[in-house]
C-alpha cells in the first residue's frame, strides 16, 4: 500500500498579476525545482491552517483563511507516496514575502510559468493558473 501525503499549496498573486515560486534549496529532495509555496498538513491541521503556518515560516508572511480560495488541486504518484495537494489562490496578505529557508524566490507572471522546471505533481496545475489568471 502506498502512502498518501497531504501537502497544501499557494499562488500567491501580487498586483500586478504575478505568481511567487520558491526555488526548492541544495540538500532537499528536488533541489533546484520550482514550485508553488506551501508544505505538508500536520496531523490535526486544515489544508488552510497549514498554509497559513507554512507561509509563516517559509516567507515570513501572514494570511487569513478568509483569504485562501480553493483554486484546484494535484494528485500525483511518486514511486514511494502518492501526493494529495490543494492549490489555494490568495491575493491578500501581510508583509513582504522573504526567503526564510535558504530558497530562491521569483514573481513570475502566469504566461511563463511553463518555463520554470517544476516537479511533476505541480505541472498540471499551471495550465489552470494560466486560464484563471
Amino acid at each position: 500500500m502506498v502512502k498518501t501525503v497531504l501537502v497544501s499549496a499557494v499562488a500567491l498573486v501580487d498586483v500586478d498579476g504575478r505568481v511567487l515560486l520558491a526555488q526548492r534549496p541544495a540538500g532537499k529532495a528536488m533541489a533546484g525545482l520550482w514550485e508553488f509555496p506551501g508544505g505538508k498538513v500536520e496531523a490535526g491541521e486544515t489544508p488552510e491552517a497549514a498554509l497559513i503556518r507554512e507561509l509563516r515560516e517559509e516567507l515570513a508572511i501572514d494570511t487569513w483563511a478568509s483569504c485562501l480560495a480553493p483554486l484546484t488541486f494535484a494528485s500525483h504518484s511518486y514511486p514511494d507516496f502518492h501526493l494529495l495537494m490543494p492549490l489555494f489562490a490568495c491575493r491578500k496578505w501581510e508583509g513582504t514575502p522573504r526567503a526564510q529557508e535558504g530558497q530562491a524566490l521569483k514573481w513570475v507572471h502566469a504566461r511563463d510559468l511553463a518555463s520554470y522546471p517544476m516537479p511533476e505533481a505541480d505541472l498540471p496545475l499551471v495550465p489552470v493558473l494560466r486560464d484563471w489568471l
